[in-house]
């Protein structure tokens, strides 16, 4: 008698939510009802809404089940589950649930679907074809083929990742390194985790391409110590890579070698800066260094080093396998292929969307994101992280693309966007982003460390009504300064935030609400 294949995330957002206890519930139950079954500990599909969500294979496919608590798997044993029959809980067949079904999943093809430390099914699925096509290509190609992809990096800067190797590639040096950003750090985001907990493989294959295109011989993942699980997982696919010989020494028999490993940074905002993590990474305090020089010719122990956001390194294998070609076609303008969209904060359907850049932000917070959980109208969305812009209603025609986020003073970042209702104060959202950075400030540049820190001191006066129009003058200026003078991007986009609180919201700082042009 054929087995039955259960599915339950052993991702983060789901074990959160009583995923383990969902499993141990299920073991029992089975257990208790002589039926033999696999429980697989897959990742998240993304649909955090419907966490934990279980899965049956049947012939249709697999039907979910969800959110699942442990007092429901009784119930669901009883009424049929285990052939996928119908129940209060069932979203139907997967793939077939329309927020999945509108996306266009590339990087993250096979979160959700596979088992994280399945190598068989991570081939099954794909996997190393990319490695095996770099290889025939050799180095020199399959930088150019990263090149011909318009991949950008998917941190925030949106840095040409190919022109990134090509320079670390043609740097004369005897060591070469790769290095992952793993530390994602910004609010509303959650990409890096769910590839290291639902594909790591993924990540693997992509380090050791980049590795043996720019011939980087070592690599490291710099993950955060809040998660602690994703840290595990990849851990233990890195050991399995390696005992299959997809990392170490000859890999494949190419005669080439890569190896890496996992280091976890101690919980530093500043760390997801390139610089600031590489001095984290050779064991001191996490600090900015000044640019030039690039980590591209002096990074980590003064060598060449490619230093990429995880999602950036995680798409290399579906470019190299699919070609560059391939992966351009998606997107508009200058960018390309797909973004893992995060959607967050106050909304109904809250959780990964990967689709082509182009899709307007509107779209995003009203049709997928289903609006606001509160019921109450959308004010603003923040997209960037912590140190993004606040766009209002009015510019939810925004298309998600780089270019078309500049033009508006706004930020893409590493994808999240945090939805707020009408209740929110974006007086204390600006203040908020302020009071974030003075914390966060490494303390090398004086316009991070102390125009932070003056920044909260002003905008209470704008609050409280103190000499309204000068402070506002004087808080102006001193953003101008954040933002042309601090050494990074901590300071440098403090003023993105507050500045668009400003602008779209002047009534939350105490100004006279504006009339509608009727009424004026």
């Amino acid at each position: 008698m054929k087995s039955h294949r259960i599915f339950v995330p052993n991702d983060a957002t789901a074990v959160a939510c009583g995923a383990d206890r969902v499993a141990r519930k299920l073991e029992a139950g089975l257990l208790a009802r002589g039926i033999t079954a696999d429980i697989v500990r897959n990742g998240s599909r993304g649909l955090f809404w419907l966490e934990p969500l279980v899965e049956i294979e049947t012939e249709l496919g697999r039907v979910g089940y969800g959110p699942v608590k442990p007092s429901d798997v009784d119930d669901l044993l009883h009424g049929g589950f285990l052939t996928g029959a119908d129940h209060p809980l069932c979203v139907g067949v997967v793939d077939e649930i329309p927020y999945l079904k509108r996306q266009t999943r590339l990087t993250f093809a096979r979160i959700g679907i596979i088992d994280p430390l399945s190598l068989t099914d991570y081939k099954a699925h794909g996997g190393y074809r990319g490695l095996e096509r770099a290889l025939t290509l050799g180095p020199a190609a399959t930088v150019e083929e990263v090149v011909d992809s318009g991949l950008r990096g998917r941190g925030g800067a949106g840095f040409p990742t190919g022109i990134k190797w090509r320079t670390v590639a043609a740097a004369p040096a005897d060591q070469r390194y790769i290095v992952c950003n793993a530390d994602e750090g910004d609010s509303g985001t959650f990409a890096d985790r769910l590839i290291m907990e639902a594909d790591p493989f993924c990540l693997i294959e992509g380090m050791t391409i980049a590795g043996l295109a720019v011939g980087a011989t070592r690599g490291y993942v710099y993950s955060r110590s809040e998660y602690p699980l994703a840290f595990v997982v990849m851990e233990k696919a890195i050991e399995k890579a390696r005992e299959a010989g997809l990392l170490g020494e000859n890999i494949l028999g190419s005669g080439l070698s890569f190896d890496m490993e996992m280091r976890m940074g101690a919980g530093a905002y500043v760390c997801g800066e390139e610089t600031a993590l590489l001095e984290s990474l050779e064991g001191k305090r996490g600090l900015v260094r000044a640019k030039p020089p690039l980590p591209a010719h002096k990074g980590l122990f003064q060598k060449p080093t490619v230093i990429n956001n995880l999602v950036s390194l995680a798409t290399i294998p579906v470019i190299l396998d699919k070609g560059g070609k391939y992966y351009r076609d998606f997107g508009m303008g200058r960018s390309r292929g797909t973004m893992p969209i995060q959607i967050a904060g106050n909304v109904k359907y809250g959780g990964l969307f990967e689709t082509a850049f182009g899709i307007p932000l509107g779209e995003l917070v009203n049709e997928i994101g289903g609006g606001t959980l509160s019921g109450r109208p959308v004010k603003a969305v923040q997209a960037g992280g912590p140190l993004g812009a606040y766009l209002p209603v009015s510019q939810f025609d925004t298309p998600f693309d780089y270019e078309a986020f500049a033009a508006r003073d706004a930020l893409i970042g590493h994808g999240g966007i945090v939805v707020f209702d009408d209740t929110a104060d974006m007086a204390g959202m600006a203040k908020f982003a302020m009071e974030f950075c003075a914390h966060e400030s490494c303390g090398k540049c004086t316009p991070c460390r102390i125009g932070s820190t003056r920044g909260v001191e002003i905008i209470d006066k704008v609050i409280a009504g103190e000499r309204r129009e000068a402070n506002l003058a004087i808080l102006t200026d001193l953003c101008h300064t954040m933002k042309l003078g601090s050494l990074c991007a901590l300071g440098g986009f403090t003023p993105y935030p507050v500045m668009s609180a400003l602008t779209h919201f002047p009534e939350d700082f105490g100004a006279a609400p504006k009339l509608p042009a009727a009424a004026e």
